[in-house]
């Protein structure tokens, strides 16, 4: 007759816990090799930049693209060989561009971030609010991600490390010294260069050279694609593939204005950038904090940025409008304004008298 064991669920766990952390590294790493991946890809960018064609591309689907909705979220997957687990990548992208930068924490978890890549897509028929966008947006997940890494550092990280620490590059990185690697692998994407390359050449030129410096300042590939050029949306799915399954990343150099751009991270360097492009103004004069800050305004200068607009209340859009619904909204927008007048009147700077003269007003409105 078997043996019945007495352990508890506690014991058979405490043992699994003890089993597992004496195993070697080379047990784990065996133990990986041998079991399905899974990355996190997260697409941010210019609003209606083309983030979902691209992404519609990587997965091979025939679909029409439709605006993302704040931040939407799918998956793929793809099997390395015959009868194996496949491997997943969880996909997450962005909408609405700068708007809706917080939302950045959702996607970049403690739970993510050793598998985590990003995807930058900057629209280049839009010059004059991308470095805007880019700034926002890399700012943003920039922050998250550190804030993210740093706080699972405070609590401890896991015997195998596999808590990712922010990229570091290797020894033989180009100007590895001068640059500012993004914490977590980076694709800057380039979008609509059917509509860019019909641009002025010397245009052209300064907005080729200042993505290849942000590129190369932040460690990062750099790709312009088209959705009206095959060879460019079969580029992008590749640089995006090895992103998510870790497959080969392309290694074909393109850096001609005229062509469309194609850098991976690692080939490009500020001796083959050159200087930023300036023809009126001497650098000397710019008053640069540090040479990101330098192409900065050398790029807003030929492109200065636009004036933001005060963005519009939603609820008030005639679009929208619900009479009845909107009228029991104002009459509780009323309401809600007389209990911030009643408790302004146990504030001593507000006199008594501005009070009574609002109450009076709202009162009456109320009745009516």
């Amino acid at each position: 007759m078997p043996k019945i064991s007495s352990d508890t669920l506690w014991d058979i766990a405490a043992a699994e816990v003890r089993s597992r952390e004496s195993r070697t590294d080379e047990e784990d790493a065996e133990e990986d090799a041998h079991s399905p991946t899974q990355r996190t890809v997260f697409f941010m960018g210019s609003k209606a930049g083309g983030k979902t064609t691209i992404l519609l591309r990587f997965l091979d689907r025939d679909e029409t693209a439709k605006p993302t909705l704040a931040l939407e979220y799918t998956f793929g997957r793809r099997a390395r060989g015959h009868n194996t687990p496949k491997d997943i990548a969880h996909l997450w992208e962005l909408g609405g561009g700068i708007s809706l930068s917080d939302l950045v924490q959702i996607p970049i978890t403690a739970d993510n971030v050793s598998s985590l890549s990003v995807v930058l897509v900057l629209d280049l028929s839009k010059p004059n609010v991308l470095w805007e966008t880019m700034e926002r947006l890399l700012d943003s997940a920039r922050s998250h991600v550190e804030k993210v890494c740093a706080s699972h550092q405070k609590t401890g990280e896991s015997r195998s490390g596999k808590q990712r620490v922010p990229q570091v590059l290797h020894k033989d990185y180009p100007d590895r010294e001068l640059i500012s690697p993004f914490p977590v692998p980076l694709l800057i994407v380039g979008s609509k260069f059917d509509i860019f390359q019909d641009f002025d050449s010397e245009k052209r030129k300064v907005i080729c050279k200042t993505l290849r410096f942000i590129a190369h300042f932040y460690g990062a590939s750099l790709i312009f694609t088209s959705s009206k050029l095959e060879a460019t949306m079969s580029k992008s799915r590749s640089f995006v593939n090895q992103l998510a399954f870790g497959t080969e990343r392309p290694k074909s150099i393109s850096t001609d204005p005229s062509k469309p751009l194609a850098v991976p991270a690692g080939f490009d360097s500020l001796s083959q950038i050159g200087p930023p492009v300036t023809s009126d103004v001497d650098i000397g004069t710019l008053h640069a904090k540090n040479p990101l800050d330098l192409w900065k305004k050398v790029f807003e200068r030929v492109f200065p940025p636009e004036e933001r607009k005060e963005l519009k209340d939603p609820a008030k859009d005639p679009q929208y409008s619900e009479p009845l619904i909107d009228s029991i909204r104002a009459q509780k927008d009323q309401v809600n304004e007389l209990l911030s007048l009643h408790a302004c009147v146990y504030n001593p700077a507000v006199k008594l008298t501005q009070y009574c003269s609002h109450y009076l007003i709202l009162q009456s409105t109320v009745c009516d």
